[in-house]
């Protein structure tokens, strides 16, 4: 994650390993040219979001073994798209942030300041 700078321009923390998450799967929200979702946006999932994000066609709670996806639960961290953090932003159901381990790329399409309504790591 060396030379890798979150959001507040500081060098970027490990988002999750249990359950692995990272475009890359290395625990980071690291991107690149190859990360068409931009999955730079840690947060801890809600219930909400969860049912949120499976009603918009993305199961995040099922279980996909041949992918090595254990499912996620209330509490795990996880790098999110930005895109579908700022629609669930704008729906009300965002889950928190923690702003040390999302990639600055979030940037691109979400607000810093809406980022930090949402954190986790600020208080």
């Amino acid at each position: 994650m060396q030379d890798m700078l979150n959001v507040l321009g500081t060098e970027l923390e490990e988002c999750g390993t249990d359950p692995m998450t990272g475009f890359f799967r290395n625990g980071c929200c690291a991107t690149g040219p190859q990360d068409r979702g931009s999955h730079t946006v840690c947060v801890r999932v809600t219930a909400a979001f969860l049912e949120f994000s499976k009603a918009r066609g993305n199961d995040l709670m099922t279980p996909v073994p041949q992918f090595d996806f254990p499912g996620l639960e209330p509490g795990d961290r996880w790098c999110l798209c930005a895109l579908r953090w700022q629609e669930a932003f704008t729906a009300g159901v965002a889950p928190r942030v923690v702003l040390l381990a999302t990639h600055e790329a979030a940037l691109k399409v979400i607000a810093l300041d809406d980022l930090k309504k949402m954190a986790a790591d600020l208080n």
